[in-house]
């Protein structure tokens, strides 16, 4: 029986058709294709191309669960880059799901954990298993263009997912670096507040090293070339964040203090999030720069911040820390879930 997952976002649509094999939990992929969002009127026209023409020689998907960057409600959704209005029970009948849901495109990925296989994550961080304290409750961090946080509590094959907007929680400087670089963040972007999500995402990455490089001894630096370019093309700010990195690795020492800010915000957040959920099932890092990172999540300058937590820093050793390292972990968790609504 076959079933259909979606990993719809605002630059890109990727959609899957998968099996339930009677041996394995996990689903298992037979298509997948990527479509750009903007090459297309409506989501509707995309799935109906996918349907017809790429999935015409395999059986039509009884279940479908599409996982959306938008605010959703009543199995509704609005993806406002694109001004699409997305209704799943619209979806249902036209394309004749038995079963068809809408579901926030970072929650979903607790779906996925249950059924994750050994080459799709790796552990930093084991923890501790103890019978007094429940193990069911799991969070997931992940920064990509922007930050998501979800929780769910996870017992056996049973699944309950708790949304949550906590990327938007105030940003909270650490030293008297951080504390300017939030000063200059709330000047450039005329905000009156800092979140997170403006430090902890690949925009952040890029924003930190804009700061940086506003410095009188940065004026020089290769990058200010670049930073013209953005202000008449912003499309290419979205390149800036792997320029970052690869300058780090080549030594650049104003990149390496960009990433170093950067890794270190991110680890505290982790921290925050562990000691505010008590997640000892897990806490997972997501996103499109985990499998990116990875060296630096093991690093001890990263398990220094997030172990920074003063008199409960002991409770961080209990947590089991793992790294989602599929890059297709949002399409895997959306199929996941599909699967579960076979049943429904």
């Amino acid at each position: 029986m076959n079933f259909l997952a979606c990993d719809l976002g605002g630059t890109k649509v990727l959609l899957g058709i998968f099996e339930k094999l009677i041996n394995d939990n996990s689903p298992k992929l037979i298509f997948k294709k990527k479509y750009i969002s903007s090459e297309w009127i409506s989501f509707d026209l995309i799935l109906e191309d996918f349907l017809k023409n790429e999935c015409k020689n395999i059986t039509y998907p009884s279940s479908a669960c599409f996982a959306v960057a938008g605010p959703l409600s009543n199995n509704n959704a609005k993806i406002i880059n694109l001004s699409w209005n997305i209704s799943g029970n619209e979806l249902q009948n036209k394309f004749n799901f038995k079963s068809c849901e809408l579901i926030n495109d970072f929650a979903v990925q607790i779906y996925g954990l249950p059924y994750l296989k050994k080459n799709q994550y790796s552990t930093i961080q084991n923890g501790t298993h103890s019978e007094d304290f429940n193990n069911d409750l799991h969070a997931i961090v992940g920064a990509g263009t922007g930050l998501g946080i979800a929780r769910g509590i996870i017992s056996g094959k049973k699944v309950k997912v708790l949304a949550s907007e906590g990327g938007h929680v105030e940003y909270s400087p650490k030293s008297k670096l951080e504390w300017e670089l939030k000063i200059w963040l709330k000047n450039h972007l005329k905000v009156e507040r800092i979140s997170c999500e403006r430090i902890v995402s690949g925009n952040g990455l890029s924003r930190i090293a804009e700061w940086r490089l506003s410095k009188p001894d940065a004026q020089n630096h290769p990058l200010q070339k670049y930073l013209k370019e953005i202000k008449k093309n912003d499309a290419a700010r979205k390149e800036l964040p792997e320029i970052i990195c690869n300058l780090s690795r080549e030594g650049d020492q104003l990149m390496i203090e960009v990433e170093r800010i950067w890794l270190g915000a991110y680890a505290s957040l982790l921290g925050d999030v562990a000691l505010q959920e008590l997640c000892l099932g897990g806490l997972w890092i997501s996103g499109g720069t985990a499998p990116k990172h990875f060296k630096n999540f093991k690093s001890n300058l990263f398990m220094k911040h997030f172990f920074d937590k003063g008199r409960l820093k002991d409770i961080l050793k209990a947590i089991p820390l793992k790294v989602i390292l599929d890059e297709d972990f949002g399409l895997f968790s959306a199929a996941c879930r599909a699967k579960m609504l076979l049943k429904t």
